[in-house]
């Protein structure tokens, strides 16, 4: 779905001799999943729905970090998907509550991570949510997105998606322009001037006017699980989506040795074109196309890390 946070899942298998990690992320598909890859959702709170209803939104507080899905909280699903959606009413007050909630926890950071929205309100709900906006500045506040829409843009990007019409979406752009205006008088912030900030409906417009940092979801993750770290220990990396063989530009495999030896896969086969590479592996993945196929088939979409010994 667009506006959203890219969340390639990471899983590390285990050869039979070797030191190994497992550090889940979310299916690029489901453009959703940084509560499972940030520790999971550890506590439910009731906020306001997309269209004004009462939801149950799970969300994730640990040592003073909160990370919010806005999709729990003002996503389409929540709606019955485009056709049960009002685009023009549709809010994103329900993510507002979950930071405004976060931050009477005492929350030192918070990571809002965007995709699936219901909503092109450009934020408004979110920022009227939160009863004391002032909080934030002594807060570091992430925005994980991975569209680069401006402002204003969001509503002919997007909103046909969420069920807009053509003459709604006209009305959202130019609701969206008035508000753009409203964010750069009350914070000194020109949204329309920053890129992706159309994401999820221009909740990230929102967010940035607020004092936001926007950053491509994969990176924030990757960061907060010291995936970098893993790899440059590693021996052996596969990673990436689809399957194994030498054609397509998230096909092709790419195998290095000593923390930089690295190959795209996904799924469980494994192309013959590239089979051999894998009978180059040190006996500790078992020097076996086969044997890593099958591990592949375990995992799904995924990316091993092994460190031999």
């Amino acid at each position: 779905m667009p506006g959203a946070c890219y969340q390639p899942r990471v899983g590390i298998s285990s050869p039979r001799r070797g030191s190994t990690r497992r550090q889940p992320l979310a299916p690029f598909a489901e453009r959703q999943g940084a509560l499972e890859a940030l520790g999971g959702a550890n506590r439910i709170t009731v906020v306001t729905g997309p269209l004004g209803d009462p939801v149950e939104a799970a969300w994730r507080f640990h040592r003073g970090t909160a990370v919010i899905e806005m999709a729990r909280a003002s996503g389409l699903t929540l709606v019955g998907g485009a056709a049960g959606n009002d685009a023009m009413a549709a809010t994103t007050t329900g993510t507002g509550e979950l930071i405004d909630q976060a931050l009477q926890l005492g929350a030192k950071k918070i990571v809002v991570c965007l995709g699936g929205s219901a909503t092109t309100d450009g934020g408004l709900g979110c920022v009227r949510a939160i009863t004391a906006p002032s909080r934030l500045k002594s807060v570091q506040l992430l925005v994980a997105c991975d569209v680069q829409t401006l402002f204003t843009d969001a509503a002919p990007v997007f909103a046909p998606q969420k069920g807009a019409t053509p003459a709604q979406v006209d009305m959202l752009r130019g609701r969206l322009e008035r508000l753009a205006q409203m964010y750069e008088a009350e914070y000194g912030v020109d949204v329309r001037s920053v890129p992706g900030t159309g994401a999820a409906g221009g909740l990230a417009g929102g967010l940035v006017a607020l004092g936001g940092t926007l950053l491509p979801g994969f990176d924030l993750v990757a960061d907060e699980v010291d995936l970098h770290d893993h790899i440059a220990a590693a021996d052996l990396v596969i990673t990436g989506e689809g399957y194994l063989g030498g054609v397509g530009p998230r096909r092709r495999p790419r195998i290095r040795r000593g923390g930089r030896r690295v190959s795209e896969a996904g799924e469980p086969r494994v192309h013959p074109d590239v089979e051999w590479r894998l009978h180059r592996l040190p006996a500790g993945l078992g020097g076996s196309g086969g044997q890593v196929g099958e591990q592949i088939d375990q995992d799904g979409d995924c990316l091993d890390i092994v460190k031999f010994r």
